[in-house]
């Protein structure tokens, strides 16, 4: 009996056989029966606190078998069906095993994330790392003519903006995952945001020859407006990279009790349904992703939008092309 070993049951023991001893002597001392039924009371109390006391300690010695399974990688959990303090006991150890159990599966998941995204990290910097290696390669030569350094000097530049951008996007995507990223609540004017998502875009688009028509009135909402700003301007650039020269990108805005909404549409070829449920994943590039691509704009945008009580969705619009929806909820949701 390993319980006997128990410093916490020996005292109580010990008192227990001298008070039934005690009471044996006086039983002895008034009658020969009373000190027989009094040791056999003593006896039969002991026998039901050791079966009991062995049954307990049957119990945790099973529990701890069981907690050694789940430690070693075990995935079977034990049930507490019956009642009392120890059925009790185990059904919160339960609860504290699958909780370790759920932590330890998304440890594993964030981790294999992390592998794939320094991987894909990995993929879009050694893509024009390798061209700035070739153009500062030919830029060495002598004899350039004027005309080829201008055009080495213009891919040397692309390249550069090509990181820059990159970088500029990863840390922002990484200060919202870790919480960092600070979200101003401001009332902001979807014209002026409008206006500063669609700015860095004219050139490119006009030198396309594509027309950007902004349908905005007097609708706002409330938000951080360089945050949104960015989220707006990844649409707009998807759209602007996709349609064809002489296309047309439309910026509409409306508002209503529960949701500002700004739908960008655009004229080019829209989504494959191959790409539609996957475009706003990282560093996914769909089948008409341009050279330049590193799929990470879409995602930025949806990351933007959902820490500001807001949503992105995307389809093929009913007229061609391809259409986002940016609202911005007025309330939880």
């Amino acid at each position: 009996m390993k319980w006997l070993k128990n410093p916490e049951l020996r005292l109580p023991m010990v008192l227990f056989f001298a008070a039934s001893l005690l009471f044996a002597v006086l039983g002895f001392w008034i009658d020969l029966r009373a000190g027989l039924l009094v040791l056999a009371t003593a006896a039969a109390a002991f026998a039901v606190f050791a079966v009991a006391t062995a049954r307990r300690y049957r119990a945790i010695a099973l529990l701890s078998e069981e907690l050694d399974r789940i430690l070693h990688g075990s995935d079977r959990l034990f049930l507490a069906e019956e009642e009392g303090e120890l059925a009790i006991l185990k059904s919160e150890i339960r609860k504290m095993t699958v909780r370790l159990s759920e932590q330890a599966d998304a440890l594993i998941a964030d981790r294999s994330r992390l592998s794939d995204a320094l991987a894909d990290i990995s993929h879009q910097l050694r893509t024009p790392l390798t061209s700035l290696g070739v153009t500062v390669s030919l830029l060495s030569k002598e004899n350039l003519t004027r005309k080829k350094q201008t055009e080495l000097l213009r891919s040397l530049k692309r390249s550069l903006n090509r990181i820059d951008w990159l970088i500029d996007a990863l840390l922002k995507l990484s200060r919202i995952d870790a919480g960092t990223a600070v979200f101003r609540r401001e009332n902001v004017s979807v014209a002026d945001l409008a206006s500063a998502a669609a700015e860095p875009l004219l050139l490119l688009a006009e030198a396309k020859g594509q027309r950007l028509i902004i349908s905005v009135g007097e609708e706002r909402f409330t938000g951080d407006p360089f945050w949104s700003a960015e989220a707006l301007g990844n649409l707009l650039k998807n759209c602007v990279e996709h349609t064809p020269e002489g296309g047309e990108i439309c910026l509409i805005a409306s508002e209503n009790p529960l949701y500002t909404e700004i739908i960008v549409r655009d004229s080019g070829e829209g989504f494959s349904p191959e790409d539609l449920p996957r475009l706003f994943e990282r560093f996914y590039r769909g089948q008409n992703a341009s050279p330049d691509s590193v799929g990470i704009g879409l995602a930025l945008a949806r990351e933007i939008a959902a820490a500001q009580n807001g949503t992105i969705t995307a389809k093929n619009a009913e007229t061609g092309g391809a259409e986002f929806t940016l609202r911005f909820y007025k309330s939880i949701v």
